[in-house]
């Protein structure tokens, strides 16, 4: 063989021994890339944000109602005024949020009652009454939400579990018109992406990670 032979030879040997070298360092490259994107650090975990003292309040006494035993019971009672309560082994949704706020001083019974006489026209008439109703009123999603809103609680609806804090109350709508309504709690999912709803949709009152189960209507902020 000839010298140019030999080093035509080499040149080649050479090429491509820097082709394979450069193509297992780009195919290593980009298995590096593929791991630092799709496995995240365990640094990384979201960090839920901390509630007002008010908000802490409100959450730990929702906690503090929370009975898988409650029946589901959406018939009407007649109960005392104010500070009047179903019978305490029954409740709707609604009375989560009544019992929660009551344990913190709030009585959304007379709360609601006083404002809808003040203000009857500008809460929904689903229900065709005339007049208000002191031992129902405050049980009904729609006219709680209209209390909060027109008491300046009303803060953004979003996708972004960090936007609802605990204390906050959330309303939602189910399947066909009915609306739901809960508390956020202080306590997490077992993600830690989003802390756990205090409501009752039929299985008692209950803690569980549904905050965004539902379509949100409703949020609103003490």
């Amino acid at each position: 063989m000839t010298k140019v032979k030999k080093s035509n030879t080499l040149i080649l040997f050479g090429t491509l021994l820097l082709l394979l070298s450069s193509c297992r360092a780009e195919g290593t490259a980009r298995r590096d890339t593929e791991i630092s994107i799709t496995t995240p650090h365990k640094d990384d975990k979201l960090i839920l944000p901390k509630a007002s003292a008010k908000g802490q309040k409100l959450a730990q006494a929702a906690r503090g109602i929370v009975n898988d035993q409650i029946v589901y019971d959406p018939a009407y009672f007649v109960i005392p005024y104010p500070n009047g309560d179903v019978p305490a082994d029954r409740g709707v949704c609604t009375d989560v949020v009544i019992r929660t706020f009551r344990k913190t001083g709030i009585d959304l019974q007379k709360e609601v009652y006083e404002d809808m006489q003040a203000h009857f026209g500008l809460y929904p008439k689903i229900w065709g009454r005339k007049t208000t109703d002191r031992n129902i009123d405050h049980r009904r999603v729609p006219n709680l939400m209209t209390y909060f809103s027109r008491k300046g609680h009303t803060k953004q609806i979003t996708q972004n579990a960090q936007d609802y804090l605990p204390g906050d109350v959330v309303a939602w709508s189910l399947d066909k018109g009915l609306t739901h309504i809960g508390i956020v709690s202080d306590v997490p999912n077992k993600e830690g992406t989003q802390y756990l709803i205090v409501h009752n949709i039929g299985r008692g009152q209950v803690l569980e990670d549904c905050l965004f189960r539902f379509t949100i209507i409703g949020h609103y902020r003490m």
